[in-house]
Order: structure tokens, then C-alpha cells, then sequence
């Protein structure tokens, strides 16, 4: 390891003075000026990580739903999971060094680590269509070639296809092929299959309408078209030509906001669905015959996909456990439904991916949908399934599933400091300040079926606050009561929080 080239460079990416940022849920996150000496550093903790695992290593260059201002970073590891805890603490550790400290850092991370600094090491880059991601990504670059790493700079990726390249380097091309015409050929391939044996409404021709949040999702999406020509019809909506990244549209502004993104016309029945920023998170809704929007989140999600798969194993008689994995966010209703009504074991962890996706592992079938969206379905066994057979009950689970999860509320507080805020039992109680959880518990004894939590954010300056009861009229009352708790209790700022309608 040369220290002195690494010093040299590092003077070319000065740390701000004073700054200290966390590697959070989903990595680094904050104003994109203030990155450039971090995409420097994890270019460089990216070579060690490559060097411990003797593995490819991604870094992927996206601050997701945040403001098109913000940027961000996170590492993803050989098979294409977040980055380990441990190194989690390194990149924090060596993102908040003073100048003078990074090659002692470094040095102190590969002793640690019990790095061999001779073993090759190999790194593989994409970044979101921020105006500041291009010469951010350029920063990784720099760092992971002053250490003598190799790299492969993807360009323009949403973060899942980031993940799939990981994975398709380190399984030698088992998994799929490590291009993105190998992505497109991968899943389109089997979302057409699935579509011609689930066709269950006598369609032979699907249509979607899109919000691609004016991020990357519009440029891949339309480059995926013409592999999904014989299955889908996709029109997309908030595809980038103008309009500000995340700015009244995406996934997070629709779950948020209970309604259609700027620029989309629905008509009833019409299917629509919200990637984010990155194209992580995907939220879908439809407007009823007489109006009313539905969304189905990743609660929804989840419930559909785990009773789904249920009934199919209980009709094929194959005896595989299935689980759901689900954080504090979840809606209560979902957490009985599959419970109570499906026998589906749900286990709940905190907030963030990696927590979920550590949990559903531990399953033939794992199930995990944060409530934004972010999930998928883990299989350890290939199921034959008979989907064409049964497909026809999905669509009651659908209109069933729709009803059922309602009366939830999500918002946020501004405070001066986020961290007064700690939490226990998967971020489901407040530990600190004194007193903060004893207000929520009252509050939550005045309302049926109720409950509340809040945690600071792990992405953003805020202090988040949920709250479900059973009434929309009552959850907004008991979202707007623990608000002003948090503003009292843990130093808020600005205006006290005001009725949300």
C-alpha cells in the first residue's frame, strides 16, 4: 500500500472541516458538496473490502428518494447483500478522519481486518442521473485506483442492477450474465413466462403506467421495453426530459402523499405503479370505480406474495417454510391478516434492507417489503408451482388484500439533533429522551387498535413518526399528538407540527 500516493491524492479530496456523516440504513447521504471526500475513501475501503473477500466489490453512487441536491454512496458485498456491520464502522471511521489520519486509518482497518494487501482486488461502479453523481463517481474511481485496484465503471444504473452485476461476477456467471443485456434478458425472460401462465382475466396484452421519479428508472426502463414486447405495454410518466429528480412524483412522494404523482392521468381500474430515484423502491395503486385512490405499498406487497405462494405450497402439498420479515413500519392489519388468518409466521427487525433481507434467509421462502417498497421473495429450493391453475384466486386475494390495510400515517419532525433520539426492540420503543416513550404510550391508550413509534431517520436530518389506528381520522389525530411530543421532548425546531389535513 503506497501511503505516500494515498496522501498525495487524498490532499485532492479535502474533508470539509468539522463535517461528520454516519454510514447509515443505505450508506452515506447528504448535501452532494459535501461527498467528495467521501467517494475518495470508500474508493479506497472498497479495494480492502475486494482484498479481505478476495471478491468484487460495487459501489454504487445514489442518494434514492432524497432531493435531486443530496448524493449519496454504499458499498455492496460478493453476493450482492449490504455492506457487513463491521465494515459499516470502518467506513464511518474513515469518512469523519482528519487528513492527517487516513493513512492511519487505513493501515489500522487492514490490520483488523487481516487484510492481504498483495491479493488482487477488483470494483465495480454505477451511479443515478444526479447532476453531481458523474464527477462524485470519478472521486471513487481515483480512490480505488491509488490503491491499485481494478474497476469496471457501469455508468448510468439504477441500484438493483448495481446488486446483480456483484452477484453475477461472484458466482462466475452462474446466477446470470454480468452485462445489462444479461439483466434484461434475466428478468424479462421470466416475467414473461409468469405472465402467460397467470393470465387470469383472459388479457393477452398488459398496460402500466409508470413514474420513473425522473431518475434512472426511465432510461432503463426504456431500454427494457422491447425484451417485455410480448407481456406488457409500459408507458412512462416523470421520465427525466423535465422535472426535478424526486419533486412531486416517485414512490416516497406517492406513499407519502396518498395520491397520484405531478403528471400522471389515472383513470379507473387503469394498473400504475412509482419506481424512486435509484429504482429500489416500487409502490403500485389504482383508482376505484368511484374514485378513490388505493395504493398498495409494500405491506400490501408482501401480504399478497406470502399468501400467494401459501396457498399454491398448501395446493402442491410441498411442506417449505415461509416467512415474513417486516420492520416497526408495518401496518398492524398486515401483521394479523398473515398471522391470524394465514398462519405465515412474521418476525420483525429493523428498519433498513439488510436487516430484512439477513432475516428472510433464514427461510425456504422468505417474504420481506419495507412499507416504501423497498423487498422481493427469497427462495432456497426451486417450487414448481401450478400457477395457472390457481392464478384465478390471486386476484380475490388482490381485491380482499386492498380492503383490509388502511388508517396509517407517516411523517416526520424536524429537530436540532436526530441522534437525542434512541430506540430498542427494533426501533419499536424510545429509550431516549426520558419521558418521550412514556408521552407515546399515553397517547397511543386514547385510540382502538392503535399504535405509534418513532426513530431518526437514517437517511435524512429528521426524526420520522408512525402512527396507525382504526380510523384514518384517528391516526392522523394520534400522528399529530405524538408530533408535538417529539417537538417538545427531543428539541424541535421551527413551527410546532401542524394537522396534516
Amino acid at each position: 500500500m503506497d501511503l505516500a500516493a494515498v496522501t498525495e491524492h487524498s490532499a485532492l479530496h479535502a474533508k470539509p472541516a468539522g463535517l461528520t456523516l454516519q454510514y447509515g440504513t443505505a450508506g452515506f447521504r447528504t448535501k452532494a458538496e459535501h461527498l467528495d471526500h467521501v467517494m475518495f475513501r470508500m474508493g479506497l475501503l472498497a479495494v480492502l473490502r475486494s482484498k479481505q473477500t478476495q471478491s468484487t466489490i460495487g459501489v454504487m453512487v445514489t442518494a434514492s428518494h432524497n432531493p435531486e441536491e443530496d448524493n449519496g454512496v454504499k458499498l455492496v458485498d460478493p453476493l450482492g447483500e449490504m455492506l457487513a456491520p463491521a465494515w459499516e464502522e470502518h467506513a464511518t471511521c474513515l469518512a469523519n478522519a482528519e487528513e492527517q489520519d487516513v493513512t492511519r486509518v487505513l493501515v489500522d482497518i487492514s490490520e483488523k481486518e487481516a487484510v492481504n494487501l498483495q491479493q488482487e482486488a477488483f470494483v465495480v461502479i454505477g451511479r443515478d442521473t444526479r447532476p453531481s453523481s458523474e464527477k462524485l463517481s470519478q472521486s471513487v474511481i481515483d480512490g480505488v485506483t491509488v490503491l491499485g485496484g481494478h474497476f469496471h465503471d457501469y455508468g448510468l444504473l439504477t441500484t438493483p442492477q448495481l446488486h446483480y452485476m456483484v452477484y453475477c461476477r461472484n458466482t462466475d456467471g452462474q446466477y446470470g450474465k454480468a452485462t445489462i443485456e444479461g439483466y434484461y434478458q434475466k428478468l424479462s425472460t421470466a416475467f414473461v413466462q409468469l405472465t402467460k401462465q397467470a393470465s387470469c382475466s383472459g388479457e393477452d396484452y398488459r398496460s402500466l403506467k409508470v413514474d420513473c421519479a425522473n431518475g434512472i428508472g426511465a432510461l432503463k426502463l426504456k431500454e427494457m421495453q422491447h425484451y417485455l414486447a410480448q407481456g406488457l405495454s409500459v408507458q412512462l410518466f416523470n421520465d427525466g426530459t423535465k422535472g426535478k429528480l424526486n419533486h412531486l412524483c416517485g414512490a416516497d412522494f406517492v406513499k407519502s402523499h396518498q395520491k397520484p404523482p405531478h403528471g400522471m392521468e389515472m383513470k379507473p381500474d387503469e394498473r400504475c405503479c412509482s419506481f424512486d430515484g435509484d429504482a429500489d423502491r416500487i409502490v403500485y395503486y389504482y383508482l376505484g370505480a368511484e374514485g378513490h385512490f388505493h395504493l398498495i405499498d409494500g405491506d400490501k406487497i408482501a401480504t399478497l406474495i406470502s399468501t400467494f405462494l401459501k396457498e399454491l405450497l398448501l395446493e402442491i402439498g410441498e411442506n417449505l417454510n415461509i416467512g415474513v420479515v417486516q420492520t416497526a413500519y408495518a401496518n398492524g392489519s398486515s401483521t394479523r391478516y398473515l398471522e391470524e388468518v394465514m398462519k405465515v409466521p412474521v418476525y420483525c427487525t429493523k428498519t433498513g434492507v439488510k436487516h430484512l433481507h439477513h432475516k428472510a434467509q433464514e427461510f425456504d421462502i422468505g417474504v420481506y417489503f419495507e412499507a416504501n417498497g423497498h423487498g422481493t421473495a427469497l427462495f432456497k429450493k426451486a417450487v414448481e408451482m401450478k400457477i395457472k391453475q390457481l392464478a384465478k384466486e390471486l386476484d380475490n386475494k388482490k381485491q380482499k388484500a386492498a380492503k383490509m390495510l388502511e388508517n396509517i400515517i407517516d411523517l416526520f419532525n424536524q429537530v436540532a439533533d436526530r441522534r437525542v433520539i434512541s430506540t430498542t426492540d427494533a426501533e419499536r420503543r424510545a429509550v431516549t429522551p426520558p419521558g418521550l416513550q412514556e408521552a407515546i404510550d399515553a397517547l397511543v391508550k386514547k385510540y382502538k387498535l392503535s399504535r405509534a413509534f418513532v426513530r431518526p431517520s437514517g437517511t435524512e436530518d429528521v426524526v420520522r413518526v408512525y402512527a396507525e389506528a382504526d380510523s384514518q381520522a384517528n391516526a392522523d389525530s394520534l400522528a399529530q399528538e405524538v408530533s408535538l411530543a417529539v417537538f417538545k421532548l427531543a428539541g424541535g425546531i421551527g413551527e410546532e407540527p401542524q394537522p396534516r389535513f
